[in-house]
């Protein structure tokens, strides 16, 4: 057995346990292969090309309207970065106020 496994990519628990050649997530049920995990990685770059991660906060630099709700995201709007995503909307989100959402990285920055 590894001094330490990796945490779960999907929740980032840390209580991941080997079972023959994958890891699983007691926590949310997820399996994976450590060693695909690398290949998989999804690397986005916000709106002036600072490299993001999970976990990091963000702010919005233009207004959003929510698609499907009257709601519209002002610049400056806080969001913290749960998980990337293949697609269009590459960014799962939550945002301050507003709740879960999926957003474009071209309208966030760092924070």
């Amino acid at each position: 057995m590894t001094d330490t496994l990796p945490p779960c990519p999907q929740c980032n628990s840390e209580y991941a346990y080997e079972d023959r050649n994958l890891l699983n997530c007691p926590e949310c049920g997820n399996e994976w292969d450590p060693n695909a995990a690398a290949e998989d990685a999804i690397i986005l770059k916000d709106s002036v090309g600072n490299l993001l991660a999970e976990g990091d906060k963000v702010t919005l630099i233009k207004d959003l309207k929510v698609k499907g709700s009257s709601l519209v995201l002002k610049v400056g709007t806080k969001a913290v970065i749960k998980h990337f995503v293949d697609g269009d909307h590459d960014i799962d989100c939550k945002v301050d106020g507003a709740g879960v959402m999926m957003l474009k990285s071209k309208f966030v920055k760092k924070a």
